[in-house]
């Protein structure tokens, strides 16, 4: 009975993961006119400990659509403001709850990786704005700690999705688990380094 409750409850849990990870498709990009750097080194360089000026991202191929706030859309992103930021943030969080769910699990998990690229986006975005924002020694150590948060976001996926191995949603709740963990990232470096 209790596994059947956890099933139920996991099934359930998922069905809000793909409800919130739903993307407004109908407003527009906000996109930064200054290259973004990338957020994920190759996984042999966090191996060997190789450093690298920024990092990059191996499995972000192209920008997916967010959106923002209307006052946000006329400012360069690197002349917001804390608050202002996380005002953007909040409004993409909405977005992904209200966006309409897919019903195929090939389009339930093509959901989820445009999410996952969304907030990816938004992550190489604030980090770029960090690099202006930082002194050098600030930025050094955030670098640091990205790295060490680009392994943690990827075992944390894949412990999730191994409750699930074997079966349909094994992918699904990788990728999702990817996009919470780096929406939540998103919040944690404007809330903390943001000036």
């Amino acid at each position: 009975m209790n596994n059947v409750r956890n099933h139920f409850m996991k099934i359930i849990i998922l069905g809000f993961v793909i409800l919130s990870a739903c993307s407004n498709s109908s407003e527009d990009s906000v996109h930064n006119s200054n290259p973004k750097p990338n957020n994920q080194s190759d996984e042999n360089e966090s191996k060997t400990g190789n450093k690298t000026e920024n990092t990059e991202s191996n499995d972000q191929s192209e920008q997916s659509d967010s959106s923002a706030a209307e006052s946000t859309d006329s400012k360069p992103t690197d002349e917001m403001t804390k608050d202002e930021y996380l005002e953007k943030l909040n409004e993409m969080e909405e977005a992904d709850r209200n966006a309409k769910s897919k019903t195929t699990m090939r389009e339930l998990e093509e959901q989820e990786k445009e999410r996952y690229q969304k907030w990816d986006a938004e992550l190489n975005e604030i980090y770029g704005v960090l690099q202006k924002q930082l002194s050098t020694e600030q930025m050094d150590q955030l670098r640091e700690e990205q790295r060490q948060w680009m392994i943690n976001r990827d075992k944390t996926a894949k412990d999730s999705s191994l409750k699930y191995k074997g079966g349909s949603t094994e992918t699904l709740e990788y990728v999702a688990t990817q996009a919470t963990v780096t929406r939540e990232r998103c919040y944690e470096l404007v809330a903390h380094y943001m000036k």
